[in-house]
């Protein structure tokens, strides 16, 4: 994996400076690039995988919305979380002041199987 040393202020004090790691996006996949790439590993057609990964999309927030967590195989588990303006008490809460957000969080094999990355520096172009 490439990254990009960036020099950021120090969480413990702000007012000092180090240099942190920081990965460089290779670009992004599409569904229609991965399906390809699971069809290359299975039995089933590029076609046959995007369509259960499209409707896997498809279906996903309906599940969250309705308050499941969905688990991911050996991935991960996603669920929703939520946060909202606090209230003095529950009769002036507002519920237009909520805001949903997704949490992933990873399973222990697939933490253990990121844990044995080797990092390259990003090589810095020099202007003509």
């Amino acid at each position: 994996m490439k990254i990009r040393l960036i020099e950021r202020a120090n969480p413990q004090d702000r007012t000092k400076k180090k240099i942190y790691a920081n990965p460089v996006n290779a670009g992004h996949k599409t569904l229609h690039e991965i399906a390809a790439d699971i069809s290359g590993r299975s039995s089933l057609t590029r076609g046959d995988v995007e369509n259960v990964l499209s409707n896997f999309v498809d279906r996903l927030p309906g599940y969250l919305r309705d308050g499941f967590s969905v688990q991911l195989g050996e991935f991960a588990t996603m669920r929703l979380g939520l946060s909202s303006k606090g209230a003095v008490d529950e009769k002036s809460f507002d519920t237009e002041t909520i805001k949903p957000h997704v949490i992933l969080t990873p399973s222990v094999d697939f933490k253990e199987q990121l844990r044995n990355i080797s990092y390259e520096r990003e090589v810095k172009k020099k202007k003509p």
